[in-house]
């Protein structure tokens, strides 16, 4: 920031007296200018101290002087006496007076080229300290960096830094993480508290903009009482800060040392999310194959655990599965998790995301990965825990549902070592239950029943995505037929392809609507012919033909269980 008049006035060897308009006084000086001339303001660019020993003025031009230094935003005049005149002319005070402008005493002894180095000495020193406090905010900023939420971190710094407000961006334009550090009411966040989404929506426009003109590197954008910038981070998303006061060259040297610094941690972050991302994936498939041990000793070995309890999987069908990721994983925006939830784990799968979220939590959870896309959600983990024993054992009794409510009670409330072992603690094999009577199922019987459970009910999950619903729960899907847990497009040329020569067949009869008619009477020759009204032998006739172009036994149940769906479909 430039030296005020105050300041250079107050430097006592150059003996400067204020005569007029003192109130200009906190006005900086960015440079001195000596000019005899009757109108110096062609070659000023404003925010100047103009000195002048008056040599071509007199008492009449004092108006008109003033007057034009003021329209060109001269911040001083400094009049040299000793020379052309003795004193100041009064007419100068009084017009400089009137007009605001502050007008300076300059003596006789006081060359103006000492009033020059002593503005240059001040302008190199509050630059030198500008520079000073621009690297100890980059030392900040870095330091931020290498924390453990290294983006988060530096977005709260930065707002700090420049006394504003910082957001971090999605590539599509919503909000990760927002901070303001403007320390005003918080009038401004609206009736709903979210001035971070009203901000990043006020700014789509200019993040369409860097988005489809890469050579922009940034947007500065200015309103009366806010000036914002906005800067793409790479592939990963764009940042925006705001200030109530205009950016300094210092502030924007800030600004742009914190986008390199979130460009960077945001690029390493992905690469360490995606090695993640794949021994997740492999941990899976340690579950799914009955090695629980060692998934839950693998994910031991990265800082993170399972749920010790029972799980309900969620299939995510999601745009960005990381942004889910961090949501679930507790590192995303703020907004997004209203209070803390139990540490889920998550892996991507088939080109889907697949949760294993607490039977307690999993509504809450359900709901958080809905903002991210369709979901599939299987039965709770104690029901299909349930299931398996029954499918083990043959049937259900008091006996194996005690098992199973052992089981996974002992595990929720195990303490360290349930915490020890992991997710996969309520699946793991349990020794002091191994040799219990199960009502019919072997000693192992709980133990690979519940290893099969998670399979099952992954396989559920992937099922309920066929449905188009945001949310769609597989008990509630399978309560509205088998043909609803079909993959619409599957399905549709599954039943296009079966029926084909009947659809070609050259006859005027209709083959479709008679092995129509014929399956909905369940093979009985005279309801299907009066449906049809047409005789039984005309009936017979016409499917022997069914049967010669599909080349099938209508008689076989599997054969009619397959037409019957192609025809519903």
């Amino acid at each position: 920031m430039a030296p005020t008049l105050r300041r250079i006035t107050a430097i006592v060897p150059l003996h400067l007296e204020v005569l007029a308009g003192r109130n200009g006084l906190g006005r900086p000086v960015r440079w001195v200018a000596v000019s005899e001339l009757e109108d110096p303001t062609p070659f000023l660019e404003g925010g100047e101290l103009v000195l002048t020993t008056g040599m071509r003025l007199s008492e009449g031009d004092a108006v008109p002087y003033v007057s034009r230094l003021v329209a060109r935003g001269v911040t001083g005049l400094g009049f040299g006496v000793g020379l052309s005149h003795e004193a100041v002319p009064p007419a100068f005070t009084e017009a400089a007076e009137a007009a605001g402008l502050p007008l300076i005493e300059v003596p006789r002894d006081t060359p103006f080229i000492a009033i020059g180095k002593a503005v240059s000495d001040l302008l190199a020193g509050e630059q030198y300290e500008e520079i000073s406090r621009a690297f100890a905010a980059q030392g900040r900023l870095t330091r931020a960096a290498l924390q453990r939420q290294g983006p988060v971190a530096v977005v709260d710094r930065l707002a700090r830094e420049i006394g504003g407000w910082a957001l971090l961006l999605d590539p599509s334009g919503a909000v990760r993480h927002a901070a303001d550090a403007t320390g005003r009411p918080d009038d401004r966040r609206g009736a709903a508290g979210d001035w971070a989404g009203e901000t990043a929506r006020s700014l789509r426009p200019e993040i369409a903009r860097l988005r489809g003109t890469p050579s922009l590197s940034s947007l500065a954008l200015a309103t009366p009482g806010e000036h914002v910038v906005v800067q793409p981070l790479g592939r990963r998303g764009f940042f925006a800060v705001g200030s109530p006061r205009p950016f300094s060259p210092i502030a924007h040297t800030v600004v742009n040392a914190a986008g390199s610094l979130l460009t960077l941690a945001l690029e390493q972050g992905r690469e360490q999310r995606s090695a993640a991302a794949h021994v997740r994936s492999a941990v899976l498939r340690l579950l799914l194959a009955g090695e629980e041990r060692a998934a839950a000793e693998t994910l031991a070995a990265l800082g993170m655990r399972l749920p010790v309890e029972p799980v309900t999987v969620l299939a995510c069908d999601a745009p960005d599965p990381e942004a889910l990721t961090e949501v679930l994983s507790g590192a995303g925006p703020a907004a997004e998790v209203t209070r803390v939830l139990p540490p889920c784990f998550t892996a991507p799968w088939e080109g889907l995301l697949v949760v294993l979220a607490p039977d307690s939590h999993a509504d809450e959870i359900v709901a958080l990965a809905a903002r991210h896309g369709r979901v599939g959600v299987s039965v709770p983990g104690v029901e299909m825990a349930r299931v398996e024993m029954a499918r083990s054992g043959g049937r259900v009794n008091d006996r194996v549902d005690d098992r199973v409510n052992d089981r996974v009670g002992s595990h929720a409330e195990g303490g360290a070592e349930a915490a020890a072992a992991g997710p996969a603690a309520w699946i793991a094999p349990r020794p002091e239950l191994a040799d219990r009577p199960g009502g019919g199922v072997g000693g192992g019987g709980l133990d690979r029943a519940l290893d099969r459970a998670l399979g099952r009910a992954l396989d559920q999950a992937r099922r309920a995505l066929v449905s188009a619903s945001p949310v769609a729960r597989f008990s509630e899907l399978a309560g509205r037929g088998l043909l609803s847990l079909l993959d619409p497009a599957a399905a549709a040329s599954f039943a296009a392809a079966i029926l084909a020569p009947l659809r070609e067949y050259g006859s005027r009869a209709d083959l479709v609507e008679s092995l129509r008619a014929y399956l909905a009477s369940n093979g009985h020759w005279d309801a299907a012919a009066q449906r049809l009204g047409v005789h039984r032998h005309t009936l017979r006739y016409r499917m022997k033909r069914v049967s010669e172009l599909l080349g099938r036994d209508l008689d076989d149940p599997a054969v009619r269980a397959e037409l019957w769906i192609a025809l519903c479909l």
